[in-house]
């Protein structure tokens, strides 16, 4: 939480803003969640301990936290975007089908990463992995389509 609170501050008076008691109040709350939520899901679970928080205010600091590099927006389907802290990185498998996300690990592809990044002489300072298919149970379903 102190890394992450350093971390907006020091985006917020780098780019002149204050830090307030709703930020404060929200990034708290968000940085308890694990896993993807919805504005709005963080929106419910804001207002239950500070009330007097809207909607927009929830939705404009997910921006700002965004911007700030402590959170990550993705939109995996239908137009619905997620946010997670990017306290810890992952990668992703997406389904098609149901929209399960697994959040996954693996050493070998940050390597290689790198490697391909140094190739192009590159210098990366963060990315994105996701992969996108059908996962087990819509494949036994035959909702699966397309190529393998």
């Amino acid at each position: 939480m102190e890394q992450a609170r350093a971390r907006l501050n020091d985006y917020l008076a780098l780019h002149g803003l204050k830090q307030t008691r709703q930020r404060e109040a929200i990034l708290e709350v968000f940085l308890s969640q694990s896993g993807h939520i919805t504005s709005e899901a963080l929106y419910d679970k804001v207002r239950s301990d500070h009330p007097d928080i809207g909607a927009a205010t929830v939705y404009r600091t997910l921006k700002l936290f965004v911007d700030a590099g402590l959170a990550n927006a993705s939109t995996f389907r239908e137009g619905i975007t997620v946010y997670e802290h990017e306290l810890t990185h992952h990668d992703h498998l997406i389904c098609v089908g149901c929209a399960e996300i697994i959040e996954f690990e693996c050493e070998a592809i940050e390597e290689l990463q790198l490697e391909i990044a140094r190739q192009h002489g590159y210098r990366l300072t963060r990315h994105r992995h996701h992969l996108f298919g059908y996962c087990p149970a819509c494949v036994s379903s035959g909702r699966a389509r397309g190529r393998s």
